[in-house]
């Protein structure tokens, strides 16, 4: 069995997150350098990964520095969004793996520099959207469009979460110009990537988003319509202000309801099926032929990332799927800052909304001093 050498660029809580799963991997990968520009952070990081029983990476004050002196196998972006895609570009011209946290970028345009860069440089890029890597998720996969469950008709993707003023006073939080949004980026995109990685692509959007309590520059709440290109129509809803926090995805079926409830992270107790009358032992019976067994999270998806290197594949979510879900958050700004719908396809160069997800501006003002308007 090969053991990958992963690079951890940023010292933050998900990067804490990211090293516990390698550690419980059985010694597929193993950390060998760190990457902070806090020297203390960095300390203090190497000191998890001992307790941990990690051995001691090599810390690097920056990317560049890591760079001129090793290749990893893998190199994990766990750094603040408005560095992604400069970080992500600067691996990929140089041939290297990266996976990288969401918001992969701040724009579409910031995304498609990645992917020209992905294909010009010979690297591969993915994103973290580990929902899609939990057993119950890959069993709806499955049986969407089965006979035994039916075509999927309507939808529900609901991530109600709470977040106190307190949690914007880290400066890059709460804006445009470094975060790329609020809620609907930063938070609802996890539970939005996996509701279109079971409903295929979507058409078109009909959106509204509010700045309704906190201190910042972007949305607090946003809802939107979703209709898909099957026909099948979801409500979003992606909040910061809902202090009963919930994550809730629906999917009607012809033939069932299936539904999970959690908040971060699933397992196969968090998923609900309920027959329509007269199909229940059919789809009973669907349900239980699926996988089992694997909950959702980071090391779902870090391992499904080293299999796809095994075979030689590019890891998944890549460039193409990711996209997918970018353009649908930057649909959601578009329809509701122009009160418009928003078709897929629609927002390129040209629209303000490729550019920046704001495009011209919220129609609020902004409260924070130098951010963008």
């Amino acid at each position: 069995m090969r053991t990958y050498d992963l690079a951890i660029v940023g010292t933050g809580g998900i990067a804490a997150v990211h090293a516990a799963d390698v550690a419980r991997l059985g010694g597929r990968a193993r950390i060998g350098a760190v990457v902070d520009v806090d020297p203390d952070r960095l300390r203090a990081f190497t000191a998890r990964l001992a307790e941990l029983g990690l051995p001691e990476p090599q810390g690097y004050p920056d990317l560049d520095s890591l760079l001129a002196e090793r290749r990893p196998d893998l190199v994990d972006l766990c750094t603040p969004p408005g560095l992604h895609a400069p970080q992500a570009i600067a691996c990929l011209t140089r041939g290297l793996t990266v996976l990288c946290e969401k918001p992969p970028a701040l724009s579409l345009a910031e995304f498609d520099r990645i992917a020209a860069a992905e294909a010009a440089g010979g690297g591969r890029f993915a994103t973290v959207f580990q929902h899609r890597f939990g057993s119950g998720a890959a069993n709806l996969r499955r049986l969407v469009g089965d006979p035994r469950l039916g075509d999927p008709l309507t939808a529900v993707c609901h991530t109600l979460w709470y977040r106190p003023d307190a949690y914007f006073a880290v400066p890059w939080r709460g804006r445009w110009d470094v975060e790329g949004g609020g809620p609907t980026m930063g938070h609802g995109i996890h539970q939005m990537d996996l509701l279109l990685s079971i409903l295929g692509p979507w058409r078109e959007v009909v959106a509204v988003a509010a700045r309704r309590a906190r201190p910042t520059d972007t949305e607090d709440l946003s809802g939107a319509l979703v209709t898909f290109a099957s026909g099948a129509v979801a409500s979003v809803v992606n909040s910061l202000l809902s202090p009963r926090e919930t994550s809730h995805l629906r999917f009607d079926l012809d033939h069932a309801s299936v539904e999970l409830t959690h908040l971060y992270g699933y397992g196969d107790g968090d998923w609900t099926v309920t027959a329509a009358p007269g199909h229940e032992q059919e789809v009973a019976e669907a349900w239980a032929e699926g996988p089992t067994g694997r909950p959702s999270g980071h090391g779902a998806q870090l391992s499904a990332v080293l299999d796809a290197l095994d075979a030689g594949r590019t890891p998944p979510v890549g460039t193409a799927e990711a996209r997918d879900t970018m353009e649908l958050v930057a649909a959601i700004y578009a329809s509701a800052f122009t009160r418009r719908p928003v078709g897929c396809g629609e927002i390129g160069p040209g629209s303000p909304f490729y550019e920046r997800m704001e495009g011209p501006g919220a129609p609020w003002p902004a409260v924070r001093t130098g951010a963008a308007a």
